[in-house]
């Protein structure tokens, strides 16, 4: 799983996907942390919950060649048919998206940083908010993943994902014109930004936790399981 995640985080750097991505992601960010400064408001948690909503669209890119670019370029048979577990594969390029990902959030410790230097800052409350938004972010690199491997165009995979996650977007505004109660609820029940939201507001619950990284579990499998097709195939 190492040399994967290694070539794979190596790869965003030496194409100009990763600096495309990071550049997009922290020009976002830094308008969230004027915006937020300039009204004098300390709580970090407001510039991620407002990025959980960026992230929806711009994760895409990065997950868009994690399995389609080997297909494309003929690389998956030669890993396919290599001693390494499928499991070790798929992680390896989980963890390597992950990694971008996070790199994306460093500026927030300097943000935090500057607001400690006029207010009291809630620590828990960074921590936690960032917690959230790496499982939201985990979960949707899970499923563009996935999404990948179903197909050898970067460019159907990255349209693919970015679709999938409007429709995560917009699933809570579908509560507003449904009058069955229960369907509502399941519905609010399962929307990735409700379930984020917790974490925006410190309210700390062992089941949102558990709910973002089953959907990461259940997305890798399936992520193997389309591999295994296809090396049988």
């Amino acid at each position: 799983m190492t040399a994967i995640f290694k070539r794979e985080f190596k790869a965003y750097f030496s194409t100009p996907i990763g600096y495309i991505f990071l550049a997009a992601f922290y020009f976002f960010l830094g308008i969230f942390f004027f915006t937020l400064f300039s009204n004098g408001s300390p709580a970090i948690s407001e510039i991620l919950s407002s990025m959980s909503t960026v992230i929806f669209f711009l994760l895409p890119v990065i997950t868009m060649r994690t399995m389609s670019e080997d297909k494309r370029q003929k690389i998956d048979q030669i890993l396919l048919t290599s001693p390494v577990k499928l499991s070790s594969i798929v992680l390896g390029k989980f963890f390597a998206a992950l990694a971008v990902f996070a790199i994306g959030f460093a500026p927030t410790l300097i943000f935090e940083i500057i607001f400690a230097a006029f207010v009291s800052v809630n620590i828990f409350s960074y921590l936690y908010s960032l917690l959230g938004i790496m499982l939201l972010g985990g979960t949707l690199i899970a499923i563009g993943i996935f999404i990948s491997s179903l197909t050898e165009s970067t460019v159907v995979s990255a349209i693919i994902t970015f679709l999938i996650n409007i429709v995560l977007i917009l699933i809570t505004l579908f509560t507003s014109i449904i009058q069955n109660e229960t369907i509502v609820k399941i519905i609010s029940a399962i929307s990735f930004t409700n379930v984020f939201q917790s974490f925006s507001d410190t309210v700390f619950s062992i089941a949102d936790i558990i709910y973002f990284l089953s959907f990461i579990a259940a997305f890798l499998f399936l992520s193997v399981r389309s591999l295994e097709k296809r090396r049988w195939s």
